[in-house]
Parts: structure tokens; sequence; C-alpha cells
């Protein structure tokens, strides 16, 4: 049986993307995504937990991004999980990042004290060769 990768998250962006356009044109968005959940502890009081997520976007959603997303903007994103690893100063380090292939903005227009999302985006369908070579030394930070 084949596994499952799937991820979906709604949180909101730690910082203004970063987008970079490969010789081929090929666009490449990444921006940190922060999902806060809250609890109560066993005294009664509010705890937040927030973790952090590297967001790594491709092609026509890089466009998006690069174009409408600004640092603090709520998103839900669907993707799925990669790892990969790189070389700094001679030691070999792992990053996690999700590769987002859908989108919507969240928190869109305010009309008459309603707030409706934004419109939603897809990432075409996978072909063949689905990224372009990645530098090593690219990373999302």
């Amino acid at each position: 049986m084949a596994g499952i990768n799937r991820v979906i998250l709604i949180g909101n962006l730690g910082k203004d993307p970063e987008t970079m356009t490969f010789e081929n044109g090929v666009k490449k968005t990444s921006f940190p995504l922060a999902t806060t959940e809250s609890y109560k502890n066993k005294e009664g009081a509010k705890v937040e937990q927030t973790e952090w997520h590297n967001i790594v976007l491709w092609r026509g959603l890089a466009e998006v991004a690069e174009k409408y997303l600004k640092k603090g903007n709520q998103i839900y994103l669907e993707g799925k999980i990669k790892t990969r690893s790189y070389e700094q100063d001679g030691i070999k380090k792992y990053i996690t990042e999700i590769y987002a292939d859908n989108m919507v903005m969240l928190g869109g227009r305010k009309e008459q004290g309603h707030s409706e999302p934004g419109p939603s985006y897809s990432a075409p369908p996978p072909v063949e060769a689905a990224e372009p070579d990645v530098p090593q030394d690219d990373l999302p930070f």
C-alpha cells in the first residue's frame, strides 16, 4: 500500500514572500508560516503554542504569492512535506519544507461587517520535471 503525504495548514505569514526566478523563467516563492494552537493548562491558564513552517510555492502559485501576499496575511494551504539536505561550513544540515499545491487567501475583503475568503489558487498538475535544479545554497531563510 502506498503512503500518503498531505498537509493542510491555516496560518499567518511570518515575513513577506521572497521570490527567485530561475534562468528558464520558473519562479519559486518561499516564506515562513506560523500556525498557533491554544489550550488551557491544568491551572486553567490559556497557553499558546506556535509552530513555524517553511513554505515553498512554484510557478503560478509563486507568482500569486509574490504579487498578493504580505507579512501577517492569513492563508489556507495544502501540500506535501519534503525534507532535503545541504552542506554549510562542512556540516550536513537538513530542512523540512511544505511544497504547496493549493492556496486560499483568507481574511479577504470586508463588506457589511462580513469577511469573505479570498480567491483560491491551485498549481497545475505535476509534470515529469516538476522542479528545476535548485542550488544547494538555496535556503528559505
